[in-house]
């Protein structure tokens, strides 16, 4: 009942916004994309915005809107749909040149929103318009003179984000979007850290009765899915990075990079997610969009394990130091292999045999590099070694370091001695 009953809502609420439109104000906050096209379909303008310390207008171009006023709900209705959306493939397929000149572009639409809206229809293009151009005189879709299209298709990529609206401003204050954008720049932090820990809160992130009216199916399947994910993994690793985010008509769109890794696959994709307040005010989770990565994330991933790593391998060197045993002992795996030496106990036994007979008196690491492991990662750096009995040597350490919940220990441990 309450499915339905949030659903029959959804519907009064977008009967509403048809009759009133959306009028939003973009602003120039910390999340937002470098470039935005913006729709006023009031003055029939298509806007070329850029972020660039603060938000800018590049050009504009007059467009052509759907033939008839107001948010598209249905299929065949001749409505330019409102809201946020997104640059899709180009138009590839001979294409009519007084409807669409030689130029078009898909839109995303329905996105997420639209389908929990019970939006229908499709077919929603950016395109050229090679016939006489007059105002409001599309079936839905945003069309410009054929000029003007080849230049905004020469400032716009896969995944621009589009926004469409009643009518439109445009601010450089940051405003009270930075207040919102910044929040759920958090929610994705943490949305992340759950995932990475298996925590039974990640699944809290989203509207399970509205993520099962975007998606289409069951969300109780996504979540048994990744509850065995989970089960069956030893440690998963996730990362997000450049992140970015646009208000809707009463929603807001983040989309990002992210980068997962588990023991048997590495994957860098591009996410959108779709989010809205639930009733008691939380931002969450109701749709989701899969897109191109806008780069890999691996460097960015081993850069910021590898300051992870230094910190452990400087605990390692001073337990080595101060002739440690425990403190030393506590960084290998129980299942550990040190040279011959096989489980950390063994390794503990021969390092307190040894230190008690000559401590150490110098251990230098330099040159350390990581690098990734089906185990984990692969630590190598050159070590120097000297004992207060005087003996001393130089030589290529290698380590196999694996996840230790929020830290790293030592799996294998390899020396070679520089000649």
């Amino acid at each position: 009942m309450r499915f339905v009953a949030v659903v029959l809502t959804l519907l009064m609420l977008v009967s509403t916004a048809l009759a009133e439109g959306w009028e939003p104000t973009l602003s120039s906050h910390t999340y937002g994309p470098e470039r935005i096209i913006a729709v006023d379909k009031a003055s029939q303008m298509l806007i070329m915005l850029e972020r660039k310390s603060p938000l800018r207008e590049v050009r504009r171009f007059p467009c052509t809107t759907g033939q008839s006023v107001g948010d598209k709900l249905v299929e065949g209705d001749l409505r330019t749909p409102e809201g946020v959306y997104f640059v899709g493939p180009r138009i590839s397929r001979k294409l009519d040149w007084d409807l669409y000149g030689d130029l078009a572009y898909s839109l995303n639409y329905p996105n997420p929103i639209d389908r929990i809206n019970g939006k229908t229809g499709g077919g929603i293009w950016i395109h050229g318009r090679g016939k006489t151009f007059v105002p409001r005189d599309t079936r839905g879709c945003v069309a410009l003179k054929v000029p003007d299209m080849r230049d905004v298709a020469d400032g716009i990529a896969y995944g621009t984000p589009v926004v469409i609206a009643s009518d439109l401003e445009w601010t450089q204050e940051p405003g009270e979007s930075e207040i919102t954008a910044m929040a759920l720049s958090k929610e994705l932090d943490t949305w992340a850290a759950n995932w990475q820990n298996r925590d039974e809160a990640f699944f809290n992130h989203y509207d399970p009765a509205l993520m099962t009216v975007s998606e289409g199916r069951s969300f109780d399947g996504f979540v048994a899915n990744k509850k065995n994910i989970f089960a069956a993994k030893p440690w998963i690793h996730v990362m997000v990075d450049n992140v970015h985010a646009v208000p809707g008509p009463d929603y807001w769109v983040t989309w990002f990079d992210q980068y997962y890794r588990t023991p048997g696959k590495v994957s860098t994709t591009g996410k959108r997610f779709y989010w809205k307040k639930d009733e008691a005010g939380q931002w969450r989770i109701v749709g989701r969009e899969y897109v191109p990565a806008s780069e890999s994330l691996e460097p960015k991933y081993l850069a910021a394990k590898t300051e992870e790593v230094r910190q452990v391998i400087d605990v390692w060197r001073s337990s080595w130091l101060a002739s440690d045993i425990e403190g030393y002992q506590s960084l290998y795996t129980p299942q550990a292999v040190q040279g011959t030496r096989r489980g950390a106990t063994h390794i503990a036994d021969y390092k307190k045999a040894l230190w008690a007979k000559t401590p150490p008196v110098k251990v230098g690491v330099d040159g350390l590099k990581v690098t990734s492991h089906p185990k984990g990662l692969q630590v190598a750096f050159m070590q120097t070694f000297e004992d207060a009995g005087g003996y001393s040597d130089v030589g290529l350490k290698t380590m196999i370091l694996t996840p230790d919940g929020g830290s790293w220990k030592i799996e294998n441990e390899q020396w070679r001695r520089r000649r």
